[in-house]
């Protein structure tokens, strides 16, 4: 851990009705933490917990309410992303399982009360299915966000939710566009919405593309495997319009990297990662006002008797591509984020762990 840092376990999951195996979190200007968690709570759903998953606000002083608990299949199943919220307190987000016969998933909404409203079941073509990420929302309340398969060629979907209504933005069909968008999309200005794909593209190991709120796409990068990376994560961006990410695969020793895209579509790798420093990135990341980006791996670091590939890291690249490892998972403190993080004004730095020797926890990294 790089000197100064402390490691606080803030809330620790029991995969009873508060849920199990944590996603990613968002956090309001009180500094509650709000959340999803793949299984747990009321619902009945069979798994390594009873339960269909949950949404939850968690204190600072690491005090758990359930907000929803997914009661089965026609209301959704199991959330594999972060919510998000708007003015009013209301809750947006995605399951990957439920939502009628073809169990494709669902778009929910939860208001304050904890009343949980489905705006869209999808049915796999050609509306798309497994909605792996969450959502974003811009200034008119209308949704956006991407499915992991389903459309019409079963190789996933970008689509809008308006007052109800779903759109197919976009049905991707492998090359040139990409295919298998797990990541969610991010949003400028002018309106128009990134995101990247897993696979797919010139080369099938992923892309990154732009495209209209009317659905037209540009791909704007392709990725080639090694060295340049391989499985891109979701991205972040910076207010001259360049782009930065992780990706899963590739790089140097092919346990992931770091990478900066720029307005020309030029890449540059930031950083590769070596194992001891962390391998196999699941999730994007954050940045702050100096241009530091932070992050996790889900494996890597140091050994453990009960991780084979290491428990993970937390880390940190400048943006001139130095790393520095802000934590070490070991098991016994945690193991394997496959979440990004959340960075509060202080610089505090949040996130979730799937594997704590119970049913997984939310940390908290301050600087």
């Amino acid at each position: 851990m790089a000197q100064g840092q402390t490691f606080t376990t803030v809330y620790t999951f029991t995969g009873g009705t508060d849920g199990a195996f944590p996603n990613g979190l968002i956090q309001d200007a009180a500094g509650n933490l709000y959340g999803t968690t793949q299984e747990g709570g009321t619902g009945k759903c069979t798994g390594n917990y009873p339960g269909c998953g949950v949404v939850f606000k968690v204190t600072k002083a690491g005090k758990e309410t359930i907000l929803y608990s997914f009661p089965g299949k026609w209301n959704g199943v199991t959330p594999w992303a972060r919510v998000i919220s708007d003015s009013g307190g209301n809750l947006y987000g995605t399951t990957f399982w439920g939502g009628g016969a073809s169990n494709d998933g669902i778009v929910f909404k939860v208001d304050k009360t904890g009343k949980e409203t489905v705006l869209h079941r999808f049915t796999g073509s050609p509306d798309g299915a497994h909605p792996y990420a969450g959502l974003i929302r811009d200034a008119s309340g209308d949704l956006y966000g991407t499915t992991g398969e389903g459309g019409q060629s079963d190789l996933g979907t970008v689509f809008k939710v308006s007052k109800g209504k779903l759109t197919v933005l976009h049905s991707f069909a492998g090359s040139p566009d990409g295919a298998t968008p797990y990541a969610g999309l991010i949003q400028d200005a002018a309106g128009y919405l990134y995101g990247t794909t897993s696979s797919g593209g010139t080369y099938g190991d992923g892309t990154v593309f732009r495209m209209t709120k009317a659905g037209d796409l540009t791909v704007l990068y392709s990725f080639a495997g090694k060295p340049d990376g391989q499985a891109p994560n979701g991205l972040v961006r910076d207010a001259e319009g360049n782009l930065y990410s992780t990706t899963s695969f590739g790089g140097d020793s092919d346990f992931g990297t770091v990478f900066k895209l720029d307005t020309n579509g030029v890449e540059t790798i930031l950083h590769s990662f070596a194992y001891t420093d962390g391998a196999y990135p699941g999730a994007g990341l954050v940045r702050d006002a100096p241009g530091n980006l932070y992050g996790t791996t889900a494996d890597g670091g140091k050994s453990a008797k009960w991780c084979n590939f290491g428990c993970g890291v937390v880390f940190k690249v400048t943006a001139n591509g130095k790393e520095t490892t802000l934590h070490f998972f070991d098991f016994a403190n945690g193991a394997n984020p496959a979440s990004g993080l959340v960075r509060d004004a202080r610089g505090n730095l949040y996130g979730t762990l799937p594997n704590n020797h119970a049913a997984g926890a939310i940390f908290k990294i301050t600087p």
